[in-house]
């Protein structure tokens, strides 16, 4: 029986990815304004459950719906929330 030998696999040397910069959360020295994703109130901090759009808020209740669903069920509430969100946007540009 072989074993193989010990060191670097054969190829060469693979790098990492280069290190990211540390995040400064608000207010700590240094740190610039810190951007919140959309789905949340820059304001509160809050979740946002309505946005005044009716399909928009049809999604987000059907994706916190989705949270409940077992992982094989969940992919195809947010496939379908892609969908309209796609078809929401495309209609803004019309």
């Amino acid at each position: 029986m072989t074993f193989p030998k010990p060191g670097p696999m054969p190829g060469g040397f693979r790098p990492g990815p280069p290190p990211r910069p540390p995040l400064h959360p608000q207010g700590a020295p240094g740190a610039g304004p810190v951007s919140l994703p959309p789905a949340v109130d820059e304001a509160t901090g809050r979740i946002v459950e309505q946005t005044g759009h009716p399909a928009v808020d049809e999604v987000l209740r059907s994706l916190a719906n989705a949270a409940r669903l077992a992982p094989a069920e969940q992919i195809a509430e947010y496939e379908a929330a892609h969908q309209v969100l796609q078809e929401t946007l495309a209609s803004i540009d019309r």
